[in-house]
């Protein structure tokens, strides 16, 4: 292959990486019934005027599977934290032990897992279609080369063919990843 197609197949390539952990990343913050420091290290934190994320501001463990331990570097920030868990989306309630803030991780209820079922189906849906687009973005610019006469006819198809199979590998990957999080979520 003309070293045009390879860099656009290593190009198209690095996007669909970029699409895939992003995609591990944003299912990592949803809860499922045991306590990871993934889950709320996100969340933004108004220290000194300026929101920051929480694992810029203290240090997050995970002890025991019902449990997260949030330890602030400075003391003065563990109110500001609190406040900031209370806002989230989470629904946790945190516990301050001196300079310590303790985080139950409550079961999840039927209902609520069949919630972030669908949340999980909703991001993977949307991981899919980022990984068509750049896929067609890529055929496309194949196409051009080939109008353009850089490469020729049978190169063009040999280069289709090669991106296909790399969408399938990303296209695999994504469905592994909704499986893993769908049974984490689903597991009593």
């Amino acid at each position: 292959m003309s070293e045009e197609v390879t860099r656009r197949l290593s190009s198209m390539e690095t996007k669909m990486n970029t699409a895939v952990e992003g995609l591990k990343k944003e299912l990592a913050t949803i809860r499922t019934g045991r306590a990871s420091p993934a889950l709320i290290e996100h969340i933004k934190v108004d220290y000194a005027g300026v929101p920051t994320p929480l694992n810029h501001i203290a240090g997050i463990s995970a002890p025991s599977a019902k449990l997260l331990v949030i330890q602030p570097w400075d003391q003065g920030s563990v109110h500001l934290i609190e406040k900031a868990i209370l806002k989230s989306e989470l629904g946790l309630t945190p516990h301050i032990d001196g300079s310590i803030i303790r985080l139950n991780i409550p079961p999840l209820t039927e209902e609520r897992r069949q919630e972030l079922t669908k949340i999980v189906h909703r991001r993977l849906e949307e991981r899919r279609v980022a990984l068509r687009n750049i896929r067609h973005e890529t055929i496309n610019e194949l196409k051009e080369l080939e109008k353009s006469k850089q490469i020729s006819q049978d190169e063009h198809k040999r280069a289709s063919t090669q991106v296909q199979k790399i969408t399938d590998s990303f296209m695999a990957q994504v469905e592994q990843i909704g499986r893993d999080k769908e049974s984490e979520l689903l597991e009593v």
